[in-house]
C-alpha cells in the first residue's frame, strides 16, 4: 500500500511538471517600471511591488502547509 501512494504522488507531480507553460516575464518588466516610478517619486510602484511579492508567497505557504499536514500525518503512521 505504501508503494501505490508514492506512485500515485510521483504520477501527480509528474504530470503537473509537464503541464507548465513558458511565462513571458511580465513581472521582471512590472518591476522595471515601478522602480524608475519610485525613482521619478511616483508611489504606485511600492504597491505594484507589495502585490508581485505577495503573489509569490502565496505558493510557498501553501507548499509549506501541506508540506506540514503530510510530515504530520507521516509521524504518527509511524507511531502507530
Amino acid at each position: 500500500m505504501e508503494a501505490m501512494k508514492k506512485l500515485i504522488v510521483i504520477s501527480i507531480f509528474s504530470v503537473f511538471l509537464m503541464l507548465q507553460q513558458e511565462a513571458s516575464a511580465q513581472c521582471s518588466m512590472c518591476k522595471r517600471v515601478a522602480e524608475s516610478g519610485l525613482e521619478n517619486g511616483e508611489k504606485k510602484g511600492r504597491g505594484l511591488n507589495t502585490g508581485i511579492l505577495y503573489l509569490m508567497s502565496v505558493p510557498y505557504l501553501m507548499g509549506g502547509v501541506a508540506g506540514y499536514i503530510w510530515w504530520k500525518n507521516n509521524k504518527k503512521e509511524k507511531a502507530s
